[in-house]
Formats: C-alpha cells, structure tokens, sequence
C-alpha cells in the first residue's frame, strides 16, 4: 500500500491524498457541465450535444432498471454519480502526484474508504427511497418475505450487496493502478532496451485500464438502481 499523509479532525481520520483527488474530481465534473451547458439552443449543436448525449446516458440506465417515471426522481443522482465515479476511477491514470513517497493525487477508488462510502451512499438512498415509497412498516416487512424464516438471510444480502457493491470498483481500480506502476519501474530499471519493451506494455495496460474504468462506472450505477429498484418494488 502506498504512504498516504492523514490528519485528525473530531475523533476521524482524513485521508489527504483523497480529499485532493475528490476535489479535482469534482471540479473536473463540474467544469465539464458549465462548459456544455454554456448557450443552451432548441435545436443543439455541438457541446449542448454532448452534455445531452451524457445525460441520455445516464437517463438510460435509470430507466432500464427502475419503474417508469422514475428519472425526475432519480436521474440527475445517477448522472452526477456516473460521472464522478467515471473521473474518479480515470484520475489516476492520467495525474499520479507523489512527493516524498507520499501520494497526493491518484484516482479515490482506488482506496477501498472511498469506494465503499459511495457503496454505502447507493444502499442508504435504496433504503430511504423504500421508506418513502412504502412506508416503515411496509418497509421492514420485506426482510421477512417470502417467510419470517428469511429475516436473517435477507439482512445478509445487504451486508453482501454493500460488500461487493464497494469492493468491485476498488479491486479493479487498485489492480489497474498497481500494475501500471510496476510497469513504469520496470522501464526505468534496465535501460533503453527495457524502455522500449514496457512503452508499448503501458499504453496497451493505460487502454485497458480505461476501458475497465468505463466499465466500472457502468456497473456501479446499474447495480445501485437495481437495489434502489428491488427496494421500491415489491414482488408479488
């Protein structure tokens, strides 16, 4: 695990390598919008296109998974974690900042803090929207269906799903980092011959790691808008 620089604030850790990456991340989103947004015309041409397109995207997803009428509700927190998560796990492939041995700039999912807080964030939406959709009672009662015999097993699953749900894109992430820098070792540690040998290595591993990156996103939201929707849904 690399060195990371912490400080104490109320009894909790912060991790500052984190909080910078999450900062330019968010900026980066942020950027990215006001950019697009920028002109707005009825009939889109251009950057209006594109921020379209990313919205549609997103819009997509949400409505692939979720009862209809369920993008007002749900898809402006589907697009805005898509793409953050999107930067967050391309970051590092592109920005890795070390000084001293300390890592002040890398991409956030790839700390398992990071990707299981944004875990935790999609189940607590799932079950907030189950409460406001189906009220407490109704709500608690779905841990004991189809038989009261299930209670344990069905708060297993969410244990579960809160696990995979995090450690997916923080094994990928971290994997992809990882062997992206053992690459970049290895091209300075044996002269030209070994440079020239690992360069096309790491723009095959830089592409791939991209495509996983994408691929990550894609899921996460996919699969937080399935528990969002098994939660609002009730089976018959």
């Amino acid at each position: 695990m690399e060195e990371a620089r912490t400080f104490q604030f109320l009894g909790l850790t912060f991790n500052v390598g984190n909080m910078i990456s999450g900062v330019i991340v968010a900026l980066i989103v942020l950027g990215l919008v006001f950019v697009c947004s920028r002109n707005l015309q009825l009939k889109p041409k251009g950057k209006q296109n594109l921020l379209e397109y990313m919205i549609d995207f997103t819009n997509g997803i949400v409505k692939s998974t979720l009862p209809s009428g369920s993008t007002k509700n749900y898809g402006l927190w589907a697009f805005t974690l898509f793409y953050f998560i999107l930067i967050s796990n391309l970051l590092g492939l592109f920005a890795h900042i070390e000084v001293g041995g300390i890592v002040y700039v890398k991409s956030p999912t790839a700390d398992p803090i990071v990707a299981m807080s944004f875990a935790l964030m999609s189940l607590l939406i799932a079950q907030f929207s189950s409460v406001k959709n189906l009220g407490y009672k109704k709500h608690f009662s779905t841990y004991m269906q189809p038989i009261s015999y299930l209670l344990p097993i069905n708060l297993m699953e969410e244990l579960t799903n809160f696990l995979t749900l995090g450690i997916r894109v923080y094994g990928n992430i971290f994997a992809g980092e990882l062997l992206a820098g053992l690459i970049a070792k290895m091209a300075f540690s044996g002269g030209v011959g070994m440079i020239l040998v690992s360069a096309p290595l790491e723009m095959l591993w830089q592409g791939f790691s991209i495509f996983i990156g994408c691929i990550q996103a894609y899921v996460f939201v996919t699969l937080s808008c399935v528990y969002i929707s098994h939660k609002i849904v009730i089976e018959e």
